[in-house]
C-alpha cells in the first residue's frame, strides 16, 4: 500500500498538479522512514520514486504542450503568474538546466513539466534533464528519510531531554508570572 500511495502522489505531483496540495517530497521522506523500519525495500522505493516522477512529469509536459494557455488562465495559477512568467522566460534561455533545477523547488516541481511543454522545449532535452533531476531528487529524498528513520531512537532520546527542559521552562515562567502578580496585588 505504501508503494501505491507514493507512486500516485509522486506521479500526480506534476501530472495532475497535486503538488499544490501535497508535495511529493514529504511523501517520499515519510516512505524513506517507513523503509528504515523494514516495512518496504529502500531500493524498490528509490526506483519507484524515480520512475513515477519521470512518468508524471512526462504527462505534465504533454498537458502543458497541448493545453498550456488555458491552464495559465485558471484562478489558482493567477496568484503565481509572475513566478510562472519568469519560469517560462528562464526555460527559453536555459531550457534543460532549468528543468533539472526546478525539481528541487516544490512549486516549480509541480508546474515545471507543464511550463516546459508550453515553452515547446524539445522533448528529448526535457526528458534527459527531467530524468537526471528525478534520479537525484528521488534517491536523495528516499535516502534522507531512510537515514532519519534509522536515527529515530536517538532523536526520541534527545526530544525527551528537550521536552523535560521545555516543561521546566514553562513551569518556571508560570511561577515567575504568578509571583509577579502576587507582588503587584500586595502593593495595591
Amino acid at each position: 500500500m505504501v508503494y501505491v500511495v507514493v507512486a500516485l502522489l509522486v506521479f500526480g505531483e506534476a501530472a495532475l498538479f497535486v503538488g499544490f496540495v501535497i508535495p511529493g517530497e514529504t511523501t517520499v521522506l515519510v516512505a524513506g522512514v517507513i523503509a528504515s523500519q523494514g516495512s518496504i525495500n529502500i531500493v524498490a522505493l528509490c526506483a519507484l520514486v524515480v520512475g513515477a516522477a519521470v512518468v508524471g512529469d512526462t504527462v505534465g509536459y504533454i498537458i502543458g504542450r497541448e493545453y498550456g494557455p488555458r491552464l495559465l488562465a485558471l484562478r489558482p495559477l493567477q496568484r503565481h503568474r509572475g513566478e510562472l512568467d519568469r519560469a517560462l522566460e528562464q526555460l527559453q534561455h536555459r531550457g534543460a538546466r532549468y528543468v533539472f533545477l526546478g525539481r528541487f523547488t516544490a512549486f516549480l516541481r509541480a508546474v515545471m513539466p507543464g511550463l516546459a511543454g508550453m515553452s515547446r522545449l524539445h522533448y528529448r532535452r526535457f526528458l534527459i534533464a527531467n530524468a537526471a533531476g528525478a534520479l537525484v531528487w528521488g534517491v536523495g529524498c528516499s535516502l534522507l528519510g531512510y537515514g532519519a528513520g534509522t536515527q529515530l531512537s536517538r532523536i526520541e532520546h534527545y526530544v525527551s531531554y528537550f521536552s523535560w527542559f521545555l516543561l521546566v521552562l514553562v513551569v518556571g515562567a508560570a511561577l515567575a508570572l504568578w509571583l509577579r502578580h502576587r507582588r503587584n496585588v500586595a502593593r495595591r
